[in-house]
C-alpha cells in the first residue's frame, strides 16, 4: 500500500482550534487540519508554513510537534505529522477550503471530522 507523507497545523488561538472543510477531492467536505504534502528538500516546519500560506494566506508560527497519525485508508496508507500552530500574520482566506470553523472544545466534535484527523481529538481536548 502506498504512503502518503503530510503534515497537518494544528492552529490555536486561545481555547480555540481552527479546522477546514476540505473542499476537492475523494474527501471532498471531510473536516480536517489544515496542512499538505512535504516537499523535497523541505523540513516539516517549512512545508507547514507554506501549505498555510497557499491554502490559508496566512502567515503561522510552528509551535511545538503534537503527534503522528499513521491511518490506514482503503486506497493508502496517511502518515501525518501534527504541529501545533498559530497565526502571526493574516486572516485565513479559503482558497481551497469549503468553510472553517474555529472549535473549543465543547464543539470540535461538531463537524465531520476525517477519520485519520479524529484520532488526535481526545489529545487535542486535554491542551483546552
Amino acid at each position: 500500500m502506498k504512503t502518503v507523507n503530510v503534515v497537518a497545523a494544528v492552529i490555536r488561538d486561545g481555547d480555540r482550534i481552527f479546522a477546514t472543510q476540505r473542499g476537492y477531492g475523494e474527501f471532498k467536505d471531510g473536516w480536517e487540519f489544515p496542512g499538505g504534502k512535504v516537499e523535497a528538500g523541505e523540513t516539516p516546519q517549512e512545508a507547514l508554513k507554506r501549505e498555510i500560506e497557499e491554502e490559508l494566506k496566512t502567515a503561522i508560527e510552528v509551535g511545538d510537534y503534537l503527534t503522528t497519525i499513521e491511518y490506514d485508508y482503503p486506497n493508502f496508507h496517511l502518515s501525518m505529522k501534527c504541529y501545533w500552530a498559530r497565526i502571526v500574520e493574516g486572516k485565513p482566506v479559503l482558497l481551497e477550503h469549503e468553510a472553517a470553523r474555529w472549535l473549543t472544545r465543547d464543539t470540535l466534535d461538531t463537524v465531520a471530522w476525517l477519520p485519520a484527523d479524529s484520532t488526535i481529538l481526545e489529545k487535542i481536548k486535554t491542551y483546552l
